[in-house]
């Protein structure tokens, strides 16, 4: 088993981290020069509503298949070079996407581009192996705020760069700047991350998915943590694949709206996480910061529908992008503190696996009520998430009754 790291390896696993940061800045960046257009990319292909869903939920379907099976060989091989192959791999599918000749072959390019992009438990992986478990929830802050510094910029840019008149020649730019700002973050990965793991012979097989999502829902803190990650999940990303339509459809916004629009929640939450996720989950504890977390959101999804436009809609959603940054930090420290080191990349892929799955379905619900009601979303989302204020703080009822952490034994 991998030791817990220690207090005195603060200094070298926080040179670990930000350097880690940095090169998950530019990744980040790459990705959220497309958020702003991707609907307007995908509708340029003469798309019907349903095949708009199906560009976004590929990407999910594409990280559900992803995410478990790069945990798992990260806890196997080490997190560097997975992490220097998807995020090559990544810049080469962005690349394809800005030439692609239909809407299939973006669907196409966006399941293989989400499988690639599925580093994310790798990525959590990396920061529990570096960080004392006091400090968790902290650095999973910082790594978030990296993250959504990415959104300031890249939707912004995206935005700007994006033609959406000259049809689907008009996006060759954003996403070809996209593969160039992944390319760079593969190098640099590379080049300056240190391997955060030390390979291990193994006597047996490690344990397949099915059996390693066997244990985790009868885990009392993973249970709820992975149930609340697919209930959010559905709920935000109903949200996201709607609100360029949405926007458009209430106020007239364009991509460079929704761009400036993500540029100011990301520039929110960046700071929120930099300053205060941290400081907040030491005095009030994980569990209740995240269940607060839910209650902001809910609040705020609930409202949307009722705003004039302008600044109450951008203030809205900077709101709702706090009381995530709040949030989830918090879900993946308590995450880390229930499983065996040596099976946290695996871990952590099913729950993002989890999340990628209701990716999946979100969209789908999504665009399919916007022709019942322009504000259905919204409504959905709040509905959604209500209940997962529950699973918050029942996760932390759960792991103060319990020290079990979840170890199951390698199969034959």
């Amino acid at each position: 088993m991998t030791a817990e790291p220690e207090a005195s390896t603060g200094g070298r696993s926080a040179v670990a981290l930000y350097t880690l940061l940095s090169v998950m800045f530019m990744n980040m960046l790459g990705f959220g020069v497309i958020v702003p257009f991707l609907t307007f990319y995908a509708k340029s292909f003469h798309a019907a509503a349903w095949q708009v869903a199906l560009v976004f939920s590929a990407y999910s379907i594409g990280s559900f298949i992803g995410e478990p099976f790069w945990g798992r060989l990260s806890d196997r091989v080490g997190r560097k070079p997975i992490l220097v192959s998807t995020v090559a791999c990544n810049a080469l599918c962005y690349g394809a996407l800005a030439f692609a000749p239909n809407v299939w072959f973006a669907i196409a390019i966006r399941v293989v581009g989400g499988m690639m992009a599925g580093n994310g438990s790798v990525v959590q992986g990396y920061i529990a192996d570096v960080t004392p478990v006091q400090q968790r929830a902290n650095r999973m802050a910082k790594m978030g705020a990296a993250y959504n510094i990415g959104f300031i910029l890249g939707p912004f840019v995206g935005g700007m760069l994006a033609r959406p008149s000259l049809g689907p020649a008009g996006f060759h730019l954003p996403l070809l700047t996209s593969s160039a700002l992944c390319a760079c973050s593969a190098l640099g990965i590379f080049l300056v991350v240190k391997e955060s793991r030390v390979r291990r012979q193994y006597t047996g097989r490690q344990p397949s998915r099915w059996v390693m999502f066997g244990y985790a829902v009868r885990h009392p803190v993973v249970a709820r943590l992975m149930f609340l990650t697919f209930a959010v999940g559905i709920a935000f990303t109903a949200i996201e694949s709607t609100f360029a339509l949405w926007a458009q459809a209430r106020y007239g916004w364009q991509p460079r709206d929704v761009g400036l629009c993500f540029g100011v929640t990301g520039f929110v939450s960046a700071c929120c996480q930099f300053l205060l996720t941290g400081a907040l989950s030491r005095r009030f504890g994980e569990a209740r910061m995240l269940a607060a977390g839910m209650a902001g959101s809910v609040i705020c999804t609930a409202l949307q529908p009722f705003s004039p436009g302008g600044f109450i809609t951008v203030a809205l959603m900077a709101l709702m992008a706090l009381s995530q940054s709040v949030a989830f930090p918090n879900s993946g420290a308590l995450l880390s503190r229930s499983i065996d080191p040596d099976h946290q990349g695996q871990i952590m892929g099913l729950n993002n696996a989890t999340g990628a799955l209701a990716r999946v379905t979100g969209p789908q619900l999504g665009l399919g009520l916007l022709g019942v009601n322009i504000n259905a979303a919204f409504y959905l989302g709040a509905a959604i998430v209500a209940p997962a204020i529950f699973l918050a703080l029942g996760a932390g009822r759960a792991a103060e009754r319990t020290d079990h952490v979840l170890t199951p034994v390698p199969a034959e």
